[in-house]
C-alpha cells in the first residue's frame, strides 16, 4: 500500500467499492481496480480477474493506493436541497408551521447574510461539515443577496465541493419582509444573472465544478413578473431551475387559490419545468402532475425528514418513481435536522414504510395505509448518490468509466465510529450496516473529482 496519496488524479486505488446503479441493483465490487485520469474522470473499473489487471497494476505501481481490510468505498452523497443559511438554526424552531417558521425565525435569520462576514463564517462551516459527512454535491438555496450568494459559490469552489448555488428571488411584497426581499422583478432577474455571471466566469472554477441555478423560492414568495423573467432566463442560459413545489396543505393551497391549478402546472406555464429543473418536496402532486413532471424530465428532492416537520403528509416516491419522475434526496437544511444523508437514507426508507403500513392504530390494518409504498434502503441509497446525479444530469453517483470519482472511504473498524461488522461477511449485510451505523468518524477519506477534500489519505 501507498501512503501519503493525497490525491487520486492520474493514479489508481485498489478496494472494495459499493454502488447502486440501479434503484433494485446493488453491485458490491470487491478487491476491484478503479483508474482516474488527471481530470478525476473515472477511467477504468477492473475486477480481480480482467485480463487487464496484471498490466494495470504495473503502470500504477508507484502511486496505488490500496485500501485496508475493513474499508469499503461508497460514491458520495447527492444533497439536492440545502439551505445553506439556514445552518445556524439546524434543530431549532421545529415546532412551528411552515408559513410561522419562515417569518418568525428563517427570514430574520437570513436577512443577516447582507453581512459578508457572518456569510463567510457560516457557509465556510457549513461547507466543511457537509464534505466531512461525505456530502461531495450540493444543491444549495443561497439568499436574497447578490453578493452573498457569490461568495457560497467562492467557498465551494475553493473547498473543493461540487454545488450548484442559487441566489433567491423572492420580490412579492405582501408574502416577504420589507427588510428582506428584492427590490422589484427586474431587480431579482438581474441579481440572478449576475451571479450566474460570476459563477461561471469564475478564474478558479474552469472545470465547471460549481454551477449556477436560477432560484425562485417558491410561487407564494414571487410575483408573476419574476417567475416569467426567470422563466426566460432559464431558457436563455440552460441553468438549472430549483424551487420548492405542493409541499405543504398551506403552500399548495396557496397556489390552487391564486392560480385554479396546481404549483407543477403553473411553473410549467412559467417555463420553469426543464430536464434540470429540480423541485423540493412536492408532497402533494397529483397523477397529472407527475405525468408532467416526467414529460418535462424534472427531478424531485425528495426530503424524507423535513416533510416530518413540515409538509403534512409523506411523498408518495414508490408512486412518483412508477410514473417515471426522477427522484434524488436532500436534506433540507434547516427544515430538517441533520447534515447527513445516511440519515436522510434511513428516513426515506421509514417514512416509506409508514406510509404503506399507515399510522393510524384506531383503523383496521386494511384500512390503514396505502400499499406499495415502501421502498428498501438499496433504492434509498441509489436515490442519495446515482439517482440524484440523474436528477441534476451530472455523470455521479456510481462507479463506472465517464463517472466522476467523487467518493467515500468508509472506515468499519474505527472504534470512534457507529458501525460494528462482528464477523459479517455477507456483503448485503455489511452495506445494511454501513448505512445504518456511519457516522462522522467512520468516513475516513471523501474525494470531489479524485481530489481529497476532507479525511485523510490512506482511509
Amino acid at each position: 500500500m501507498t501512503n501519503g496519496i493525497q490525491h487520486l488524479r492520474d493514479k489508481a486505488v485498489i478496494g472494495t467499492f459499493i454502488h447502486a446503479p440501479t434503484p433494485e441493483r446493488l453491485e458490491f465490487l470487491a478487491e476491484t481496480l478503479v483508474t482516474i485520469d488527471a481530470s478525476g474522470i473515472i477511467s477504468a473499473v477492473v475486477p480481480p480477474d480482467d485480463p487487464r489487471r496484471g498490466a494495470l497494476e504495473v503502470r500504477h505501481a508507484d502511486t496505488m493506493l490500496r485500501l485496508p481490510e475493513g474499508c469499503y468505498v461508497l460514491p458520495g452523497m447527492v444533497d439536492l436541497h440545502v439551505h445553506a443559511p439556514q445552518y445556524p438554526q439546524l434543530g431549532l424552531a421545529l415546532d412551528a408551521p411552515l408559513e410561522v417558521w419562515l417569518h418568525k425565525y428563517t427570514f430574520p435569520l437570513e436577512a443577516r447574510y447582507a453581512d459578508l462576514d457572518f456569510a463567510a463564517e457560516s457557509y465556510g462551516m457549513l461547507v466543511d461539515d457537509l464534505l466531512a459527512n461525505g456530502t461531495t454535491t450540493a444543491l444549495y438555496f443561497a439568499t436574497q443577496h447578490r453578493e452573498a450568494s457569490k461568495l457560497l459559490a467562492d467557498i465551494c469552489i475553493e473547498k473543493g465541493q461540487r454545488a450548484l448555488v442559487g441566489k433567491v428571488a423572492m420580490d412579492d411584497p405582501i408574502a416577504c419582509p420589507e427588510n428582506y426581499r428584492d427590490a422589484s422583478p427586474e431587480a431579482a432577474v438581474a441579481d440572478t444573472r449576475a451571479v450566474i455571471e460570476h459563477i461561471r466566469q469564475h478564474g478558479d472554477n474552469g472545470e465547471g465544478r460549481v454551477l449556477p441555478v436560477i432560484t425562485p423560492r417558491f410561487i407564494p414568495s414571487c410575483t408573476d413578473e419574476t417567475l416569467k423573467g426567470l422563466g426566460a432566463l432559464a431558457a436563455e442560459c440552460g441553468c438549472h431551475v430549483q424551487t420548492h413545489c405542493s409541499e405543504s396543505d398551506w403552500a399548495h393551497g396557496h397556489v390552487l387559490d391564486r392560480y385554479g391549478m396546481t404549483d407543477a402546472a403553473a411553473l410549467d406555464g412559467f417555463g420553469l419545468l426543464t430536464r434540470k429543473t429540480v423541485l423540493a418536496h412536492s408532497n402533494f402532486l397529483t397523477p397529472d402532475d407527475m405525468d408532467r413532471l416526467a414529460t418535462r424530465g424534472s427531478g424531485v428532492a425528495h426530503c424524507a425528514l423535513s416533510n416530518i416537520y413540515f409538509a403534512n403528509s409523506v411523498f408518495p416516491l414508490r408512486a412518483a418513481m412508477a410514473r417515471g419522475v426522477r427522484v434524488g434526496l436532500g436534506t433540507d437544511i434547516s427544515g430538517g435536522p441533520s447534515a447527513s444523508m445516511f440519515n436522510a437514507c434511513l428516513t426515506t426508507v421509514q417514512s416509506s414504510r409508514m406510509l404503506e403500513e399507515g399510522v393510524d392504530p384506531a383503523r383496521p390494518a386494511g384500512e390503514r395505509g396505502r400499499p406499495e409504498s415502501a421502498v428498501s434502503l438499496v433504492t434509498a441509497f441509489h436515490l442519495a448518490t446515482a439517482g440524484g446525479g440523474d436528477a441534476l444530469e451530472l455523470p455521479i453517483g456510481q462507479f463506472a468509466p465517464g463517472y466522476h470519482f467523487d467518493a467515500i472511504a468508509v472506515d468499519t473498524t474505527q472504534r470512534q465510529g457507529g458501525i460494528r461488522l462482528f464477523d459479517l461477511t455477507d456483503p448485503a449485510a455489511t452495506f445494511e450496516k454501513i448505512l445504518y451505523g456511519a457516522t462522522r468518524a467512520n468516513l475516513s477519506s471523501v474525494w470531489v473529482d479524485g481530489r481529497l477534500v476532507a479525511g485523510n489519505q490512506t482511509a
